[in-house]
């Protein structure tokens, strides 16, 4: 009977142990150990990406709210390429409706379909979309998680990956806003003569 009491007591205290464990997956902490297949079933290693440069890696959907903000990812993607960062968009949508997506977008970055959501698990996060800015060598220096469809969370990540890379911010907002349409303005009732 002792040796049930101290298996229970035992157990408890490991079950409490580990859920004040702090998160492994946090600023200033090693990126996770994470590889992925992308569309062509080719291993994207984030190790490997990270040898060679900063990564941004972007757990998305795809919804009416991550739609809009992709244009700004795409940009600071674009606007820090020649820095070597490396984009990693994955999408826990179905293989074909991303393949629509990634066509109908015109993607430029690296993409992957996790239909299971397992990246999440790794990224430790239920938060879509989340962004995790990964500095060359794997150490994680930025995260941000949910959607700001206005572009300020791209805005922001713009900045610290401007830091990470040593080179001037483009304001990735600046830039998509002024290639949105604008919306005609109603014509305005002609003024009455008195």
């Amino acid at each position: 009977m002792k040796q049930l009491a101290l298996l229970v007591a035992l157990a408890t205290t490991l079950t409490f142990a580990s859920a004040d464990e702090p998160k492994k997956v946090a600023i200033g902490q090693q990126a996770p150990d994470f590889k992925i297949k992308d569309a062509t079933g080719k291993e994207i290693n984030l190790a490997e990406l990270t040898a060679k440069g900063p990564v941004l890696v972007r757990l998305t959907c795809g919804c009416l709210g991550c739609d809009k903000e992709l244009p700004y990812f795409q940009e600071l993607h674009t606007a820090y390429k020649a820095q070597g960062l490396t984009s990693l968009a994955i999408f826990r949508e179905p293989d074909a409706k991303v393949e629509a997506y990634v066509k109908q977008k015109k993607l430029n970055m690296l993409y992957a379909v996790d239909s299971k959501g397992e990246s999440w698990k790794v990224f430790e996060t239920k938060t879509m979309p989340s962004n995790f800015l990964i500095a060359k060598g794997g150490q994680i220096v930025k995260i941000s998680a949910g959607c700001d469809t206005s572009g300020m969370i791209a805005e922001r990540m713009s900045e610290a990956t401007a830091k990470l890379t040593g080179t001037d911010k483009v304001e990735v907002k600046a830039k998509v806003d002024a290639q949105k349409p604008v919306a005609a303005k109603p014509a305005s009732a002609a003024p009455v003569a008195k």
